[in-house]
């Protein structure tokens, strides 16, 4: 089966009832965890960012917590983990400014663990990667944030 573009299935939606869109995005929920993830943001947290951004931070934390940190495979493995999570996180906001905040926080708990990363050209590379990426955001962002982010960028 050939999947229909966005434009198509656009179309098709706008011709459809009201119920019957809510049936549609509820199999949707049903068939994938990322459907039900982002239905859930759009719901319930779209309206209050911060408090998104807080709860995405908590879990950074706890992923951060359980890496393994036996040899740097297993942290490679685990930080990229996180970063993976983080994206998807990102993803389903698409706010500019929340995706500078939470790319600084990773940054910010990357380069304070324990073992130091410096050891692990992998591991500074990503950090690097993700630096990078902050700043070619930052410029698209209104004058007074690009200040406050660019603060915190020089510290990491």
């Amino acid at each position: 089966m050939k999947a229909a573009t966005v434009s198509e299935i656009k179309q098709e939606l706008q011709h459809r009832p009201p119920k019957e869109l809510a049936e549609l995005c509820l199999t949707l929920a049903k068939f994938k965890k990322e459907n039900k993830e982002l239905l859930t943001y759009l719901l319930y947290e779209k309206s209050n960012e911060s408090n998104y951004i807080q709860s995405v931070k908590n879990e950074i934390d706890e992923q951060f917590e359980t890496i393994n940190k036996k040899n740097y495979y297993l942290i490679k493995k685990g930080i990229r983990k996180a970063l993976r999570n983080l994206k998807k996180y990102i993803r389903y906001s698409k706010r500019k400014d929340t995706q500078v905040e939470l790319l600084i926080y990773f940054c910010k708990k990357l380069k304070n663990f324990s073992p130091s990363i410096s050891r692990s050209k992998v591991l500074v590379n990503m950090y690097k990667q993700q630096i990078s990426m902050i700043q070619k955001i930052l410029p698209k962002l209104e004058e007074d944030l690009q200040y406050d982010y660019g603060i915190e960028l020089e510290d990491l």
